[in-house]
């Protein structure tokens, strides 16, 4: 994958991250790449498995977003309806909460519909 392309990365062995990538797939009509990070050439992205273990990221040309960020941008470079939602969760306001609310998720994802123990973040 070049590093010019757009695609938004999650950890493919999370059941719970992998059923809200299908939702997300279906939300911006496939419009936005996503793909799990184990089928990526993270080193060509910027990234790395550590990074992409413990929050989504998305990724544009040279840019770097992270965790709710990530699904913003993503959002608003689907270019769909969703987009709107996508800068809603840019204003300084709902930013700062979605980025507690995010973490707090990632961490508990094990504990969510559809999440197994595999979805356990290790401590760190």
């Amino acid at each position: 994958m070049s590093a010019s392309k757009q695609v938004l990365i999650f950890d493919g062995d999370c059941a719970f991250c992998s059923s809200s990538a299908r939702l997300l797939r279906r939300m911006t009509n496939n419009k936005i790449a996503i793909e799990p990070y184990q089928k990526l050439d993270l080193g060509s992205l910027g990234l790395t498995s550590e990074l992409t273990s413990k929050a989504v990221y998305f990724v544009s040309g040279s840019k770097r977003f992270v965790a709710a960020a990530a699904i913003a941008q993503a959002l608003i470079e689907s270019k769909t309806i969703w987009a709107l939602a996508g800068w809603l969760l840019k204003l300084p306001v709902v930013r700062n909460i979605a980025k507690p609310i995010y973490y707090l998720v990632a961490a508990n994802r094990h504990r969510l519909p559809g999440g197994t123990p595999e979805c356990q973040m290790p401590e760190s």
